[in-house]
Formats: C-alpha cells, sequence, structure tokens
C-alpha cells in the first residue's frame, strides 16, 4: 500500500488479497468488509465494493500507525457474554467469517440473526444427512467461501446448513436458534459450541454431535468443519482441546416436538424403514441412538444406513433389556421401541453383553448332527413344518417329512435369507439362531 498524505481524500495503494490464514487486524478488517459488501450478483457494484475493501485496509494501517503496532478488530464488542473458563483455552484453528446471507440468494433476501420462534422445522435424521453430504463431498474448509447450497464453508457454517437456517451463523449467535441442554441429553443432531472470548472470531468452534461410541461416553461421533475439510470422526468428550468450555445446545426447530421435554424428536417413520434390504438414515439414527443406550458392542463398524445383523442384535438387546420377550423382541423396531429411544425411557443395555437366547414356542435346538443329507428323524420333520407354518413351503411338492430332503435345504435358505443372511449364514442348514427366530 502507497499513502500520500494520511489526512488526504487522495489516496494511492495497491489491492492484495488477504491469506486465508492470516489472523492480524487488518486482513480480519478486509474479510469483515468483504462479508458485509453486497455481491455484485445481488445488485453491489464492484467498484464500490473496492473502495469498501481498501477503505478497511487504510482503516487498519492507520489504526496501526496511531496505537503503536495494534491493529483494531472491533468484531469483539458485539460478542455475547463470555463463556466460563474460556479465558484460559487455546485458540482453535477453525477461523469464522460473520453473520450472512445465503450466497446466490435474490437481492434484499438475505437473513441474519432470527428470533428463536422462526427456526425451520428439521429432523435429527435430515441434520445427520445434511452433515453427512459435506462429509461425502468433501467440502474444503474456508471462512470467506461458499458451498454450492449456499453455505458459509466454516464450523459455523456447517452447522447453520445443517440445521437449515436462511444463513451463515456464528458460533456466538447458534446459540440463538438452540436451548441449552446437558452432557447427559444430547443426540444425535444436537451441537457442542466453544467460545472463545478472548478471540472470538478466530478461537471458536461447534461440532454436531453424532452419538456415542461407548456406553462409558466418553467418545462421541463428531461432525465438524475444520482444515482441510469436512469431518466425521471419533472424538473425546467434549473436543481434543478446550473440553471443559464447550456447551451442549439443542436447535429449537426440531420437528414433532424435538426439544426434550419427554416428547419425540422424531415421529416412528414406520416399519418398512427397517429389516433386510432397507437403507435410509432411520437406519443410521436407530444405531446412533442404541450406542448411546449402550449397543456399541454390537457394531464392528458403523452404525449406517444399511440395515445390517448389528442392527437387529443390538435393537433385540434393547428391547430385551426392556423385559419384552418372543414377538416383541424380534430385533425389528416398533412404536414402543422408536418411542423409548428417542426419549429416554426404559432401561440400558447392559454394557453391550452378548443376547441372552429369546423366549420360544418350541424345543431347544436339538443339534446340527440332525439335519442334512442322510438324515431322518422327528426334528426334521418339526423343522419342515414349522417353515411351511411360516410360508416358507413353497420348495415342497410332498411332504414333509423325516427324511431329509433337498426341498428341506431350500425352505431353510429362503428362510435364513429373508432374515437377511448371506454366505454361511444362508446355507440352508439350521443352526440356533435359525432356530430360535423359526419358533420364537
Amino acid at each position: 500500500m502507497t499513502l500520500t498524505d494520511p489526512l488526504s481524500p487522495l489516496m494511492e495503494f495497491d489491492e492484495v488479497e488477504p491469506t486465508e490464514d492470516c489472523i492480524c487486524g487488518g486482513c480480519n478488517a478486509r474479510r469483515r468488509a468483504r462479508l458485509h459488501a453486497a455481491p455484485v450478483h445481488e445488485g453491489g457494484h464492484a467498484a464500490a465494493r473496492s473502495i469498501r475493501r481498501r477503505a478497511a485496509v487504510l482503516m487498519a494501517a492507520v489504526g496501526t500507525a496511531i496505537g503503536g503496532g495494534t491493529a483494531a478488530a472491533g468484531s469483539a464488542a458485539a460478542a455475547p457474554a463470555p463463556t466460563p473458563g474460556g479465558n484460559s483455552a487455546a485458540r482453535s484453528q477453525t477461523p469464522q467469517g460473520e453473520v450472512s446471507g445465503l450466497h446466490g440468494q435474490a437481492p434484499g433476501a438475505r437473513a441474519f440473526a432470527a428470533p428463536r420462534a422462526t427456526a425451520a422445522p428439521v429432523t435429527r435424521a435430515q441434520i445427520i444427512q445434511r452433515a453427512q453430504s459435506w462429509v461425502d463431498q468433501g467440502v474444503p474448509y474456508s471462512m470467506s467461501r461458499y458451498w454450492s447450497d449456499g453455505y458459509r464453508q466454516d464450523c459455523s457454517g456447517f452447522v447453520s446448513m445443517a440445521w437449515g437456517l436462511g444463513s451463515s451463523q456464528t458460533t456466538w449467535t447458534l446459540p440463538g436458534f438452540a436451548e441449552r441442554i446437558g452432557k447427559n441429553d444430547l443426540q444425535p443432531g444436537d451441537v457442542l459450541i466453544y467460545n472463545n472470548p478472548a478471540d472470538p472470531q478466530a478461537g471458536s468452534h461447534v461440532t454436531i454431535f453424532g452419538g456415542w461410541t461407548d456406553s462409558s461416553r466418553t467418545q462421541y461421533v463428531a461432525y465438524e468443519q475444520t482444515g482441510p475439510a469436512t469431518k466425521k470422526r471419533s472424538t473425546p468428550y467434549a473436543y481434543w482441546n478446550n473440553s471443559g468450555s464447550y456447551v451442549p445446545y439443542r436447535y429449537t426447530g426440531l420437528s414433532a416436538g424435538g426439544n426434550g421435554g419427554g416428547t419425540s424428536s422424531t415421529a416412528f417413520p414406520g416399519a418398512d424403514r427397517f429389516g433386510p434390504g432397507a437403507d435410509n438414515a432411520y437406519v443410521t439414527e436407530l444405531g446412533r441412538m442404541l450406542v448411546q443406550r449402550g449397543g456399541a458392542a454390537f457394531y464392528s463398524s458403523g452404525p449406517g444406513p444399511r440395515w445390517s445383523e448389528s442392527d437387529r442384535k443390538a435393537t433385540q438387546a434393547f428391547q430385551l433389556a426392556q423385559g419384552w420377550r418372543g414377538s416383541e423382541a424380534d430385533g425389528i423396531p416398533g412404536k414402543d421401541t422408536w418411542d423409548h429411544l428417542v426419549n429416554g425411557k426404559g432401561r440400558n443395555i447392559d454394557g453391550g453383553t452378548p443376547l441372552p437366547p429369546p423366549a420360544t414356542g418350541g424345543s431347544a435346538f436339538p443339534g446340527a448332527q440332525y439335519f442334512g443329507p442322510g438324515q431322518s428323524n422327528d426334528h426334521v420333520r418339526q423343522l419342515g413344518e414349522q417353515l411351511v407354518r411360516k410360508g416358507f413351503g413353497a420348495s415342497y411338492s410332498v411332504g414333509p417329512g423325516p427324511r431329509w430332503t433337498e426341498s428341506d435345504r431350500r425352505a431353510v435358505q429362503a428362510f435364513q435369507q429373508a432374515q437377511g443372511w448371506r454366505g454361511g449364514e444362508a446355507d440352508g442348514y439350521p443352526g440356533p439362531d435359525t432356530w430360535r427366530r423359526l419358533f420364537s
């Protein structure tokens, strides 16, 4: 910058773009000017925008000269009250922009900080789906750029996108759309916010809570926007640093009464959303809720959107923990199971321990040696008759009878495949699991 006279209206200087990671007063002021200037596509004039930028650089330079090398930041004055304990915390490497409208909106359509009553309804499943979409796309971190959906590519813009707000907020303004909750109340779609009053713009951070990864609640799945791109990772509670200063919040716009107080955060989506072949966000949400309630031991990976035997076993373990038996503990969630999970009702799974055998209406499994080529006994007849009663008798042209046939094997295999089992789990020969499910 070349300054002819600090007091003269005729000033000449070269415009230099601030680097993304520079946190000096001049660059901060430059970014603020850029964020508040109306974009050209919204009717703003390119020359006027350039003047605003130059004015910001000039004011920062003058402030540096007058203040003995300390540039005025200016943004901290508008920040809310400091978070207790925040002054001693180390600064997060996630600088963020200021409140701004969605990029690409029509002129005059900007939406800034709004009262809670304007919060748009959204389900927990939708929040997680939106967060996952940025993970899948690998959205690069930036405090000044905007993604194709219109939201700023920093941590607070990421949460604004997931919550479906009509603007990109900041960690200081997001609580205006939420209510404070406790650690034990956290559910997928809630957030953890750290505000650093010593450096409000560059020292604060927010993550989206995706569910507990262990029954001790010391680790959780965090969705967050941080360099170099959006992440989904297991994170120590509440975060890698400044852990004691993060505060849990819940979006007030959760649909179906999702603000706590004993009402369901998401209405039961229907039994057709679960079971073999299901692949949707409700399966993911079910798995995360089960992990929260002690079902982590049933998952070697995930939970995820594709229904698996892990989901069935974890669901059944939760149902059995409530004292339900028979068809009430079949591993497929119904309205009662869903209601207990989303509202924190009933008993947790006891440390994710292995499932006890479910109650059966028939005899105990007699043993694998009674089934297969060459076998002839009453257990084979009992098996075949039960398969017919359950609707898996299409392979029988005669019988069933006491002698094992290929018809028996095909009927057993059809039943196993209906449970979602594949490969060696659906070989057509009954084992203890096949027997218990067939006769329950």
